[in-house]
């Protein structure tokens, strides 16, 4: 015990450093590493395996809605990426640049990509030709790089990955439906996959994309009251097509420009499910993305058939769960804080008085009940407890956010609720970016987004006292 509680001892709690919890638990759980190049990170097993799960989960979401994955270069030439003039502008400040290759300087500097709307533009001007070559709906999994001067492991980091998907629709209809659709994608995965639930609304035209039209947004709120960008889809019009000669023959013969989209997750998204879910043992994790959801812990196994009777266990479960047995020498007790600590949804102990008895004790991580299950149906057992964990999850994270959540109809009040309890705010906001600037200066809050379920808090903006019909979530944000 006195080693169970060593490891435990090992992670700040959140209530007295909230930072240091998070990079504690991200080290103990072996999630990443840091590397020799500042602001990078090795993914470590566990956490690529987090992401290939997440991975696989909206791969398979995205084809259901006809997207194909491709890959584009990493490389940028500068004439390109000068294309666009508020994209450039946008991302100027975060791009890394190649200037030689082997000994020799290139005549052209290439951007290490940033983001790749100007390669899948160049690529839409060579192929699309005619309505009938329309719509395309292309996807890519990918890293890149942004020179982040401040970074931290899965929330900001100079070299991330993430997929991209990109599009391009004859009509501004099919666009902007295209838009929304994959915002719905996204907030569905993360209310249904990650436990998390989120407020879909569209940025203020101060924090959209840089080149879109419209962004669209789902914030999610951290365990310490503040905001997390979990996923965007933008709306770029024929601004882009229009900057590259991307046109098509319309069904009359007549050229017209396309209309495309871009959206996009990374593995920030992990730095939330930890911020989201996580607790003063280590991380939890939603049973389905755990890479693993329930873990064998057998018990006495030096005593006869107790290692038999967890493999064959093992054997049976992995027929439908991701299941592991850990069968080295190390104690019990350091095994059950151990997984504790990884976020394994489901800790399944099996000893001597446990195969007597033809039964299992399940344990959950989300409560640390202990139930004692038959082993005939321990299938139909461990199945109701994940799916009652995945919505245990769910709803104490809908209740922090709720808790978190506060009103303000002047600035007094606005501000101090900021100060005092952080969180989103929920303020109205007349449209001018002088009053967003102000509110930043301030308070160091910014406007998440426009929720597309407006409230009327009040008729004047929360800043200025000017007449105001947008409601706003604000708040401190990563």
């Amino acid at each position: 015990m006195a080693d169970n509680k060593k490891l435990v001892e090992e992670i700040t709690p959140m209530g007295e450093d909230f930072a240091r919890w998070y990079t504690d638990i991200i080290k103990k759980a072996q999630l990443c590493d840091y590397s020799g190049v500042r602001g990078c990170m090795v993914i470590q097993p566990y956490g690529y395996a987090i992401w290939e799960n997440i991975q696989k989960g909206l791969d398979a979401r995205f084809k259901e809605t006809g997207v194909e994955n491709v890959y584009m270069p990493m490389f940028i030439p500068e004439s390109l990426l000068q294309r666009e003039k508020d994209h450039v502008e946008g991302f100027a400040p975060e791009v890394a640049w190649v200037t030689h290759g082997g000994n020799e300087k290139l005549p052209e500097r290439l951007c290490v990509r940033p983001t790749s709307e100007t390669l899948f533009c160049e690529h839409y001007s060579n192929v699309v030709r005619s309505y009938r070559d329309l719509p395309k709906l292309y996807n890519q999994w990918c890293s890149v790089v942004r020179w982040e001067k401040t970074t931290r492991p899965f929330l900001r980091s100079m070299e991330f990955l993430w997929q991209e998907g990109h599009t391009a629709h004859a009509t501004e209809e099919e666009a902007k439906e295209r838009t929304i659709q994959m915002l719905n994608v996204y907030a569905d995965f993360c209310e249904s996959e990650l436990a998390i639930p989120v407020i879909k609304g569209r940025k203020t035209d101060k924090e959209k994309f840089a080149g879109a039209n419209e962004t669209y947004t789902i914030e999610s709120l951290m365990h310490d009251g503040k905001a997390l960008q979990s996923g965007t889809s933008h709306n770029f019009g024929d601004g882009f097509a229009r900057a590259f000669g991307i046109q098509y023959l319309n069904k009359e013969n007549e050229l017209e420009y396309v209309h495309q989209t871009s959206w996009g997750m990374s593995t920030r998204i992990i730095g939330a499910i930890i911020m989201v879910h996580g607790d003063d043992a280590g991380l939890k994790l939603p049973p389905r993305i755990a890479p693993t959801q329930a873990i064998i812990i057998p018990i006495a196994q030096h005593k006869e058939g107790v290692l038999d009777a967890a493999s064959a266990l093992r054997e049976r479960l992995s027929k439908g769960f991701r299941v592991k047995l850990d069968d080295s020498d190390k104690s019990p007790g350091w095994k059950f804080s151990e997984y504790e600590m990884r976020g394994v949804p489901v800790r399944i102990e099996i000893g001597p008085k446990d195969i007597e008895k033809n039964q299992a004790v399940l344990v959950s991580r989300v409560d640390r009940s202990k139930t004692f299950v038959s082993l005939d149906n321990i299938e139909e057992e461990l199945s109701a407890l994940l799916d009652k964990i995945q919505k245990q999850m769910y709803d104490a994270a809908l209740e922090n956010r709720e808790t978190k959540t506060n009103s303000a109809t002047n600035y007094e009040e606005f501000k101090q609720i900021i100060d005092e309890k952080g969180g989103f705010v929920k303020a109205m906001w007349c449209g001018d970016e002088a009053c967003e600037n102000k509110i930043k200066e301030d308070t160091g809050a910014t406007s998440r987004c426009m929720p597309f379920k407006q409230e009327h808090i009040a008729d004047t903006c929360v800043c200025c006292g000017k007449p105001a019909d947008k409601m706003v979530y604000w708040g401190k944000a990563y």
